[in-house]
């Protein structure tokens, strides 16, 4: 595991580009969003991919990962933003320049299917990494406040403290924990299992989300990391949106809660749930690799610094 560094904050006139590491995305949709970050006094600048079709994906993988590589070596790009996710970057894992990502410390951000890489660039580049809210979520007709200020706070830098003021947290294990918040999607994380990039939650913060996942496959996942001993590696445990994840083709189901308390209650790792991050509005952004605390009796994650050098 490579030793953790951040990247540098952004400062007005910066230039941010955005790619599509994954599925292939609506251009109209990026550039309508991109006027958000432009209205914040950032520069944008579009990546190839976001003009290709291969399949379901934004080129073939050789592009995405030309371009991903690309953007980290050029000097004039502060900060890489997905554009979606959707699938794909578990195939590029292994085309990405570790030592150069390394050397060229920058913001990269996105979430969902972008965790694989989250994932890869932490244990071989050591990189902070944001889980935030895609580009085309910019784009969208509601957007929420909050989710506009996650990008703000790239500006400037702040310490993240959620607490019930943003939303309900529900206890399903008491207790606190200190350490590196890692994860992000339940059904990539799983994917990293057995790889070279398989997800490290000794002593970690482990964050879950998904989305349009039936309780009886969210079991089945859960079950998984159960198995690999990743609950019970961890220090705490934070679950965020389960958006859309309902029973449908098995109409007697267990409850989303009743799975939690079935794979994840036992390890007896404090646990919180109900944090707005994920496929949700708002969508609070989160460091990976940031030390935090975590409080079931303050109902809190509080950071202990920045996930930028200022």
């Amino acid at each position: 595991m490579a030793e953790l560094i951040k990247p540098k904050r952004l400062s007005p006139g910066d230039t941010v580009g955005i790619m599509a590491p994954a599925c292939w995305v609506d251009t109209e949709q990026v550039k309508t969003a991109s006027t958000v970050l432009e209205k914040m006094g950032l520069r944008v600048r579009l990546g190839d991919t976001l003009n290709k079709k291969h399949g379901y994906l934004a080129g073939t993988d050789e592009e995405r990962a030309g371009e991903l590589n690309a953007m980290f070596a050029d000097p004039g790009i502060k900060a890489i933003i997905c554009a979606r996710g959707g699938y794909g970057t578990g195939r590029i894992a292994d085309l990405l320049d570790y030592d150069l990502i390394r050397a060229n410390p920058k913001i990269f951000w996105g979430y969902s299917d972008i965790t694989f890489l989250h994932a890869a660039i932490r244990r071989f580049a050591g990189l902070v990494t944001f889980h935030g809210p895609m580009l085309i979520d910019l784009g969208k007709d509601e957007l929420h406040p909050l989710t506009v200020q996650n990008y703000e706070t790239l500006l400037r830098p702040s310490v993240l403290r959620y607490t019930e003021e943003i939303s309900p947290l529900q206890t399903l294990v008491e207790g606190e924990a200190v350490g590196h918040i890692v994860g992000g999607n339940l059904s990539l994380i799983v994917s990293t299992l057995g790889t070279p990039y398989e997800l490290d939650t000794k002593g970690k913060l482990l964050f879950i989300e998904d989305i349009d996942e039936e309780p009886y496959r969210v079991d089945r996942m859960l079950n998984q990391l159960k198995h690999a001993g990743k609950f019970t590696d961890a220090a705490g445990i934070l679950i965020g949106d389960f958006h859309n994840c309902e029973p449908d083709k098995r109409k007697v189901s267990f409850t989303l809660e009743e799975v939690f308390h079935h794979h994840i209650v036992p390890a007896g790792k404090p646990t919180l749930s109900g944090f707005k991050i994920g496929h949700c509005s708002p969508n609070i952004a989160i460091p990976f690799g940031i030390g935090a605390r975590m409080s079931t009796y303050e109902k809190l994650l509080a950071c202990t610094e920045p996930g930028v050098e200022a």
